[in-house]
């Protein structure tokens, strides 16, 4: 909804303050030699995922075999099985921990049993008579399933916390003060948690706060002050954990640490719990994690749902496919408009940051042509452009000059709903500007959003839109992208654009 023309708000010059001090690097020693290659994507030890994975299909296959009841065909046996997974994976039974329990999943375990046996129950009876289940069988089902999954679980536990002591992974520490110290001292004299630090992160990005000894014995470890460094320690030493003592957002660049470690695919905890008013990336569950006795808050951004998230992925996809079939003859009907109109280059092309911050080329009916490339760039907005055509005024009226990024949502560089993606130019500007503003790119980017369902579309505070999109992302769900699609399809053909 940015467009390619128009001069940018003077307050968009403010540059960025430069790094205090220098650093001290990380040693490379640690867990591989290997080069890091994970930027953009989540490197994550599979196998505890699918150990417990095994557990709940084995306690579900004893439970049928046990259960007195009419033998059920195959494929209600399969559907069984996909319920289960989906419930416990939606429920985050198959996130790693640091540390997991049997009994502390029990009550989890439980209740999602009973959905999927009555859920289960009433298919059958409605599907077959034959195949109704009583209700002491019901209970005995539900009963069953949950002490085996518990009992089939513990193994699957206590081989992963093996592993992780004898495999630890690297992590940084990020906070200063006897917090941050306790907790590295923690992760030291305990390998059980399956976390090696081997950095301290200063958020303050100063040198006031002079490293320490983590325990007794133990040599002090380097504090990196800049974010140039904290990413050169990210690759150097293969770094997959970050454990913040601080809220991510109580600091200058707590925002930019955050979205720097979530690139390289770092899994993320908040020690303690989130700071009152300040920015904190969605916790992935209610009830915390602990470390050593410290609270330990699983973050995430948007995609460390997999299930979720490859949910809304697959819906982007179809019903982009869809909407591309459907809206062919509207497409060449746009096209042929603006060839006749605006002579040759009907597609306009132009570089978005996307999720992560990673860079894509987005796709719109070009409806006025820019002076040159940096023009393009770093222009604002040409709602009141008067060298723009009628056809280019009508496109953008009402929105059809963005159909050609359903071939953007199918390619996977943009969902349906997300935050709106912006220029290069203007990210960084408004990432220094506006508080909350990078944590946008947590998600993909989207052709519409709560924002632009609010009318923040245009020349309208930028501020605001970066409220509503965070606000977006803490509160994600396919529903909620169905229903902001339905109030985008409403307001369609309504006067405005951008």
């Amino acid at each position: 909804m940015t467009t390619e023309r128009a001069p940018a708000p003077r307050a968009a010059q403010a540059t960025a303050e430069p790094p205090k001090v220098s650093t001290v690097h990380p040693p490379r020693r640690g867990t591989s030699q290997r080069t890091s290659r994970t930027t953009g994507r989540r490197v994550r030890g599979f196998a505890p995922g699918w150990r417990l994975l095994a557990a709940d299909v084995l306690a579900l296959g004893l439970t049928l075999a046990v259960l007195p009841a009419t033998p059920w065909p195959p494929a209600v046996i399969a559907v069984q099985v996909t319920v289960q997974l989906l419930l416990h994976a939606h429920r985050g039974l198959y996130r790693p921990g640091l540390s997991p329990s049997c009994l502390a999943e029990l009550p989890a375990l439980l209740g999602l049993t009973l959905i999927q046996w009555f859920a289960t129950a009433e298919a059958l009876t409605a599907y077959d008579p034959r195949y109704s289940v009583s209700w002491p069988a019901l209970g005995l089902a539900v009963l069953t399933q949950t002490l085996l999954c518990c009992a089939a679980r513990a193994p699957a536990h206590r081989s992963r916390l093996r592993s992780a002591a004898r495999n630890p992974r690297s992590a940084l520490v990020i906070g200063h003060g006897p917090v941050a110290q306790e907790v590295t001292a923690a992760l030291h004299g305990h390998p059980e948690y399956g976390l090696r630090p081997v950095g301290r992160v200063d958020p303050t990005f100063s040198t006031a706060d002079t490293p320490a000894p983590s325990q007794a014995g133990a040599a002090p470890l380097p504090v990196l002050v800049t974010l140039e460094d904290v990413g050169r320690a990210v690759i150097q030493n293969c770094v997959r954990d970050a454990l913040f003592t601080t809220t991510p957002g109580s600091t200058r660049d707590g925002e930019a640490l955050f979205a720097l470690l979530a690139r390289h695919g770092c899994r993320m905890w908040l020690i303690n719990g989130p700071a009152a008013g300040a920015f904190t990336p969605h916790l992935t569950a209610a009830r915390p994690d602990h470390l050593w006795g410290f609270a330990a808050h699983a973050l995430h951004n948007g995609g460390e749902r997999p299930v979720s998230y490859a949910a809304k992925r697959t819906m982007d996809a179809l019903l982009a496919a869809l909407a591309l079939l459907a809206a062919a003859p509207l497409l060449a009907a746009c096209a042929l408009a603006v060839r006749l109109s605006d002579g040759p280059g009907v597609i306009f092309r132009q570089e978005r940051v996307g999720r992560h911050e990673r860079p894509f080329v987005l796709l719109k009916f070009r409806t006025i042509r820019p002076a040159d490339a940096h023009e393009s760039a770093t222009r604002w907005n040409v709602s009141a452009d008067r060298n723009m055509s009628r056809v280019g005024r009508l496109l953008r009226r009402t929105s059809l000059d963005e159909l050609p990024q359903l071939w953007n949502v199918l390619r996977g560089d943009m969902s349906l709903v997300g935050p709106r993606p912006e220029r290069p130019y203007f990210v960084d500007q408004f990432s220094r500007l506006h508080a909350g503003y990078g944590a946008r790119h947590r998600m993909p980017v989207g052709i519409t959003g709560l924002a632009q369902v609010h009318g923040l579309r245009g020349d309208t505070s930028i501020e605001e839109r970066a409220r509503f999109d965070n606000r977006y992302i803490e509160t994600w769900s396919l529903w909620q992208d169905v229903c902001l699609l339905a109030r985008t399809a409403g307001s369609l053909f309504r006067p405005g654009g951008s």
